[in-house]
């Protein structure tokens, strides 16, 4: 006769949640990582700085650049190291947002893309607003990262930078203006796709027994 199917017990279910959640996280504040994003959010008012300012592109251009790179940095190292935090958690999807968030307003001030993809994308970040309550009433403070979620950001990482050098004359301008809209159009549908998905996996997380989700 075949060994029966073990029923998991209490215990078992908790583990099971708590893999599914990811890495275990810490109250350290002095890490590697969380000083990459607080590098990074250093940077927002430094690149509204040089777009509006001086409209340094180029050098407003490699801040991004930069900022893209310490974001794919200190989760790497995060994961070499295991210095994952609850900080780190908070910090590295506010700087990803205060960095699309300023390029949006930057770029629309300067009239190189219009505001129509401002409210857009506001509109989506208006929409996880209103999951807040429901989170922090399930003990949470942040959703887990889809891999959705990173492909939005990265295509708006990279696509308003090149956006940005689409006011530079000749080819150069041309092919970055195509590069940007192509990176723009793509992350802003993937943005919408993976705001969704929190929201239909909080609504998920509030309907089960648990509170937790699945």
């Amino acid at each position: 006769m075949n060994e029966r199917q073990r029923v998991p017990s209490g215990q078992d279910r908790s583990v099971n949640r708590a893999e599914a959640a990811g890495p275990e996280r810490t109250d350290r504040i002095w890490t590697i990582p969380n000083a990459l994003s607080a590098l990074r959010l250093a940077g927002v008012p430094l690149f509204l700085w040089l777009v509006l300012v001086p409209q340094a592109d180029l050098a407003a251009f490699l801040l991004l650049i930069l900022a893209g790179v310490s974001d794919w940095l200190d989760g790497a190292i995060a994961r070499a190291t295991g210095q994952f935090s609850r900080l780190g958690a908070l910090l590295d999807p506010l700087a990803d947002r205060l960095y699309i968030a300023a390029t949006l307003v930057g770029l629309a001030l300067r009239g190189i893309i219009p505001w129509w993809l401002v409210a857009i994308l506001a509109l989506r970040e208006i929409m996880l607003l209103a999951l807040v309550p429901l989170l922090r009433r399930q003990g949470r403070t942040v959703m887990k990262v889809t891999l959705v979620g990173k492909a939005a950001t990265f295509c708006l990482l990279w696509g308003f930078p090149f956006l940005l050098l689409s006011s530079l004359t000749g080819p150069l301008g041309e092919f970055a203006r195509f590069c940007g809209w192509a990176f723009a159009l793509w992350g802003t549908a993937l943005y919408w796709w993976a705001g969704l998905d929190y929201w239909r996996a909080a609504m998920r997380s509030a309907k089960s027994p648990s509170g937790m989700g699945v």
